[in-house]
């Protein structure tokens, strides 16, 4: 008879335990209604190529003149490369050349960048699509904005600055000698500059090239996103510096290409259009090379 009790209060936990449970099946879960928040799909890429094997050495050859007559050894270290310093090469890899000829220096360099996103609503395809575009606004350039001539505005500014300056030197201001200068002065990589948005020091189509290269501009056809950004400009006293990147980006990987060169001698200046195509070509090779 002592234990009855206890037998009593077992059952009536078990029947509690019968009935909590009927409850819960019966009744509506609290989270069941709570939102289920899906992770963002992960970028296409998962590693990343070895940068320098990614340039055939035939392409390098063309890219780099003279290096194809240089003794074997000396051609096997300009075809071999130099790799980026870097600390993570599942995330950013790069590599350059350099060939010097008896006529011009020409530089190449190659950088991948895999971008991957840490937060689960954030695509890693949309946060690369954020690093390329700001990549693309330090160039100057905007692929919602198109080019055009210069405001009317801006004209008529440059046209009160040149007054100005006339009256401190002392200069007769006469408004057609203005006219002319207004129209005469700007040298083509300023008119460039101004109708592209961007600084004269970067101005495209610059007088230093002996065939005019368009402009910086954004790309079509070439990755998910990609633009171009020329930068003609005097490196020194001696000779001039041309230089055009390639900036692309195909899913999660941001790749830029940079092709240089600078003549030996101050009387020649490189071909602007030709460093532009040649880049192009190779950066969409790399991109047809990351589809595969």
């Amino acid at each position: 008879m002592a234990y009855v009790p206890g037998v009593a209060l077992l059952a009536a936990l078990a029947v509690g335990c019968s009935a909590g449970d009927d409850g819960n099946a019966s009744g509506a879960d609290s989270k069941a209604g709570s939102p289920t928040v899906s992770p963002a799909p992960p970028g296409k890429y998962l590693t990343l190529p070895a940068p320098c094997r990614a340039v055939p050495r035939s392409t390098l050859k063309d890219l780099l003149p003279g290096s194809a007559e240089l003794p074997g050894d000396q051609q096997d270290k300009v075809f071999r490369g130099s790799a980026a310093v870097t600390y993570d090469t599942d995330r950013k890899v790069g590599c350059s050349w350099k060939s010097d000829a008896p006529s011009a220096t020409r530089s190449l360099s190659i950088d991948f960048e895999r971008v991957v996103s840490y937060d689960p609503a954030v695509s890693d395809d949309d946060r690369a699509d954020t690093v390329y575009a700001k990549k693309e606004k330090a160039a100057g350039l905007s692929s919602s904005a198109t080019p055009g001539p210069p405001d009317e505005k801006d004209k008529k500014d440059k046209k009160s600055e040149e007054n100005e300056e006339n009256e401190e030197s002392g200069k007769a201001k006469d408004p057609a000698d203005a006219d002319a200068t207004v129209s005469a002065d700007p040298s083509p990589s300023e008119s460039s500059g101004e109708s592209n948005g961007e600084s004269n020091d970067g101005a495209p189509g610059s007088s230093s090239s002996p065939e005019e290269a368009l402009p910086s501009r954004i790309l079509d056809n070439l990755g998910d996103a990609a633009f171009l950004q020329d930068l003609p400009k005097k490196a020194d006293s001696t000779a001039q510096h041309h230089t055009v990147s390639v900036v692309f980006r195909t899913s999660n990987v941001v790749v830029t290409v940079r092709y240089a060169e600078q003549p030996a001698l101050i009387t020649q200046v490189p071909d602007g259009r030709e460093l532009q195509e040649k880049a192009q070509a190779l950066a969409r090779k790399l991109a047809e090379t990351l589809s595969e």
